[in-house]
């Protein structure tokens, strides 16, 4: 069965129909830019623009940047904070005329890492570390998810995590790949220190040079990159889908 995936970010709305039973894209991938603000009636406009591209008639899975708790926004770090709330599955509901459902971005990506990719017949405790803007978070346990972990805000060296540690960071101290490996070494020490996961699985842009800076990591649990990239959000968005 297909379903329909969104992933909204803070810069890019991007979506596609996913084959829940394989993980496949059954379509190439649409994406338009966030709009700014990111209000609720900008957002939804824009990712019902999504809706429309692919002519969709059916369920409809989204990611989305905040913590969402029965189907309300909680929180609005990359988004207009008019969002906090908001209804975000019945809004896209009204706009779309499809059944609707919005979970955390980093959840959504982590689904689809558990489902099909790195975390993949993994028992015990896994965290997806999503390393982009900020520091995104998913916790499994045993292959259960505990949703809206905002693991990437833990205080680390007197400040917020993700301000010490994020992509963003190596990007602006225009750092190198060591130097920032020692950075989320830091971090991900803390993490481990805390929950001691089984398996630690990296994910966002950055993932895909890992043998860059993972050589810098002295964590215990095994650490391994993401598998499905720019796609884990999309899929696992869908595979949230009231199907």
């Amino acid at each position: 069965m297909d379903v329909l995936g969104i992933d909204i970010g803070g810069t890019g709305i991007k979506g596609a129909p996913v084959n829940i039973k394989t993980g496949q894209l059954t379509g190439e991938r649409h994406r338009i830019l966030t709009p700014k603000p990111a209000t609720p009636e900008a957002v939804i406009a824009t990712a019902a623009d999504i809706v429309k591209h692919f002519d969709w008639k059916g369920p409809i899975g989204c990611g989305f940047p905040a913590v969402i708790k029965y189907s309300v926004v909680h929180t609005a770090s990359n988004i207009d904070k008019s969002w906090i709330g908001v209804n975000a599955d019945e809004k896209m509901k009204q706009a779309t005329g499809q059944s609707a459902v919005f979970l955390n971005d980093a959840d959504a990506a982590g689904r689809a890492e558990m489902q099909f990719g790195a975390g993949k017949g993994h028992e015990g405790l896994v965290i997806i570390v999503t390393l982009g803007t900020g520091i995104g978070t998913s916790l499994f346990i045993n292959g259960v998810l505990v949703p809206n972990t905002e693991l990437g805000h833990i205080e680390l060296q007197g400040k917020d995590a993700e301000l010490h540690a994020a992509e963003r960071v190596r990007i602006k101290k225009e750092l190198n790949w060591k130097k920032w490996g020692v950075l989320v070494n830091d971090y991900l020490c803390v993490l481990e220190a805390l929950l001691w996961p089984d398996l630690i699985i990296i994910g966002g842009g950055a993932s895909k040079k890992h043998d860059r800076f993972f050589p810098q990591f002295t964590v215990k649990a095994e650490t391994v990159p993401a598998q499905l990239r720019n796609d884990a959000g999309i899929i696992g968005a869908a595979l949230a889908a009231p199907v």
